[in-house]
């Protein structure tokens, strides 16, 4: 059975959760992300033992760091499901879907928007 997401969601398989970094969710936005979220095994239920509890150590720091530098820490989220999941994982892709649409854009992809705006203002004849 196939159940529906926001179709703007791309998915990112990973190993384990443990394997995402922080510069990788930095990349994410810097790549014009407008969310991330990071979802993993239940806790308890990693097949790499803590991999999960690392990743959502991460993701916590960086939601702090993000509160400090002045960028919306809702942006980024982590979620634990088992694969059995599936209604689940549909129904918190449309929770973060519905989080970005009142949010607007990120920051970074909002400010280079703006800089390629003028840029491309400045090279039009008038």
């Amino acid at each position: 059975m196939r159940l529906p997401y926001p179709p703007e969601i791309k998915i990112i398989m990973v190993p384990c959760t443990g394997r995402v970094d922080t510069l990788h969710l930095l990349k994410a936005f810097e790549g014009g992300a407008d969310a991330v979220m990071v979802v993993g095994c239940l806790e308890g239920d990693c097949h790499y033992l803590t991999g999960n509890i690392r990743a959502k150590k991460r993701v916590n720091r960086l939601k702090e760091d993000f509160v400090r530098m002045g960028f919306e820490a809702a942006r980024l989220e982590m979620f634990n499901l088992s694969s059995s999941d599936g209604p689940k994982f549909a129904a918190i892709a449309m929770e973060m879907s519905e989080r970005v649409y009142k949010l607007g854009p990120n920051k970074v992809k909002r400010e280079a928007q703006e800089v390629w705006q003028k840029q491309q203002a400045a090279a039009s004849p008038a």
